[in-house]
This record gives structure tokens, sequence and C-alpha cells, in this order.
């Protein structure tokens, strides 16, 4: 059993963790996390849990960006 997520009104985690200007919303719920630059992810943990589950643990974002 998982735990549910926390209020959209808290951040991620991630966003406490990352400079103030890296910091965006979740795509998908609108959660401030830790969106751009290195280690950015257009989604929070809870929504990218779902997805990691459906792609399988080996399948990684590659950024295209130089």
């Amino acid at each position: 059993m998982t735990t549910p997520p926390p209020p959209i009104s808290e951040p991620d985690p991630s966003a406490l963790t990352c400079p103030g200007d890296k910091v965006g919303p979740c795509a998908v719920c609108q959660r401030k996390t830790h969106k751009y630059g290195s280690g950015g992810s257009p989604l929070c943990q809870w929504c990218m849990a779902p997805v990691q589950e459906k792609r399988g643990p080996g399948v990684r974002h590659i950024s295209t960006r130089g």
C-alpha cells in the first residue's frame, strides 16, 4: 500500500533542495517541483511514479540540450 501524496499546496521535496529559479509547476498537478536545469523533471515525484511503473526501471530521460 502506498502513502497518498500530500496536498497540492505542499511542494515536492525536490523543490526544497534546488535554487528558486529552477522551481516550476508539475505538468500534471501543478505542484511546485524542481522542473528546470540539471536534474529537473516536468513531473513531481507523485505524478512521475505511475509513468516510471509503466516504462520500467531501464528507461531514463536523456536530455538532448547541449
